[in-house]
């Protein structure tokens, strides 16, 4: 068994912001299995079959800051191990719709990623980022995250690059981290 943790903000407030990215990726692969996730484990759950693994595609319902509660109730629940987790986040430091899968590693700033490697005491997860460009100058980090893409952006750049993502977790499910890493960075 693997999961799919998409990281984003729970409500309407955030949904089409920067850092609900990992929500939209989520959300693509369950439309794609045509799964209608459930309220559990403060979580948004869906289970489906890739690739003959079984899979849970996952949206914490806490605060980006807080994913990692979510992460270690559904871990611990389904006896998964950190190495089984997919964290499907944004990325400052990547362009706009560049992806890039990573194995372990340090938290690069995202709160929503701290919290997963404090909840299950482990950095052993593979991760995709989707980039989402720097903030133009004078606005912070913090702001630039909730702000969403223009239309232009989301067309041309972001629809795309989430395609990309949700086939190379797709690929992740069947062929694992490395794999994906070499197909898909």
């Amino acid at each position: 068994m693997k999961i799919l943790l998409g990281l984003g903000n729970p409500g309407k407030k955030y949904k089409n912001s920067r850092h609900n990215i990992g929500f939209k990726v989520t959300k693509k692969i369950a439309g794609r299995h045509d799964l209608r996730p459930e309220k559990r484990l403060d979580s948004l759950l869906a289970e489906c079959e890739i690739g003959g693994e079984r899979i849970i595609i996952a949206q914490p319902l806490n605060l980006m800051n807080r994913s990692g509660r979510s992460a270690k109730k559904i871990a611990d629940f389904y006896g998964l191990k950190p190495e089984d987790f997919l964290v499907i986040h944004d990325d400052l430091d990547l362009e706009s719709g560049r992806i890039k899968l990573k194995m372990g590693g340090s938290s690069g700033g995202h709160n929503g990623v701290r919290s997963v490697v404090r909840s299950l005491e482990s950095r052993d997860f593979c991760r995709l980022r989707l980039g989402i460009g720097r903030p133009p100058a004078g606005v912070s980090a913090a702001d630039y995250v909730l702000t969403t893409f223009s239309v232009e952006e989301k067309k041309e750049v972001i629809e795309p690059a989430v395609k990309r993502a949700v086939d190379a977790a797709e690929f992740w499910c069947e062929e694992g981290c490395e794999m994906a890493m070499n197909r898909f960075n």
